[in-house]
């Protein structure tokens, strides 16, 4: 895989998870990391510990257009080779009960945030940079009941990784997406510790287990390299054949 060395990486929600495993991950390949996390500064700051050098935190809350445009213009004139838009809001109610406010918060992060961060970062990316925008199988199917909204929110990722990537195309911006199936993380480790869940996921998992962070930042990495140079405008399944 050829090397980051010299690239500078924006990932947001890095602070745990797959999030977490993306920026290590970039950041052993020589990338240079733009961490963003929004409340979790104890957990930010042990990854970039993990990360040993070459990064800088950076709070906001995506909710927030304000918040986004105050993180962006703190870089100055930094430009940006690699922007995964990684954070993001789980969970979901049934439809009778999910309240205006659950469904604000999650489109907030997880529709706005995202579109209002890449809208924001569009003058620090260098001709060439890379997008990956971490999707979920959720937006393709129902994956349990109750997360009506979660799956909306990323089949809207699916169709702006379409989207942008035709629109971004003149600039030579690969934009890809990432659509894990089930992962083992902390976000998900109360919903997984009942252990009929899991062993639903398990089944409906044709490699018969769940995935983890890493394998989802493997495949960021490969879409960040040139040797993904061909791809653009795609949404990669890592879910250990969830979907065939």
């Amino acid at each position: 895989m050829p090397s980051l060395d010299g690239q500078t990486a924006l990932v947001t929600g890095g602070s745990r998870g797959i999030g977490k495993a993306v920026a290590l991950t970039l950041a052993r390949e020589g990338a240079e990391i733009l961490l963003h996390y929004h409340r979790n500064r104890a957990a930010a700051d042990d990854t970039a510990r993990e990360i040993g050098r070459r990064v800088r935190l950076l709070p906001a809350d995506l909710g927030s257009p304000s918040a986004i445009d105050a993180m962006m213009g703190s870089l100055g004139a930094t430009k940006i080779d690699i922007l995964v838009n990684n954070a993001g809001v789980w969970g979901g109610t049934p439809l009778g009960d999910t309240a205006l406010e659950t469904l604000e918060a999650m489109l907030n992060v997880n529709i706005k945030g995202m579109f209002w961060l890449t809208q924001a970062a569009l003058p620090h990316l260098r001709d060439g940079a890379r997008i990956v925008n971490i999707s979920s199988v959720a937006g393709r199917l129902a994956t349990a009941g109750g997360r009506s909204v979660y799956g909306a929110s990323k089949a809207a990722v699916d169709a702006f990784t379409r989207n942008w990537a035709l629109e971004l195309a003149p600039r030579k911006i690969r934009v890809n997406a990432v659509a894990p199936g089930y992962v083992e993380t902390d976000m998900t480790e109360d919903y997984f510790a009942d252990q009929q869940r899991r062993e639903n996921a398990v089944r409906r998992t044709p490699f018969g287990r769940l995935g983890n962070a890493q394998e989802v930042a493997d495949t960021v990495l490969f879409l960040c390299s040139d040797a993904a140079r061909w791809i653009v405008g795609q949404s990669i399944n890592v879910s250990g054949g969830f979907l065939i």
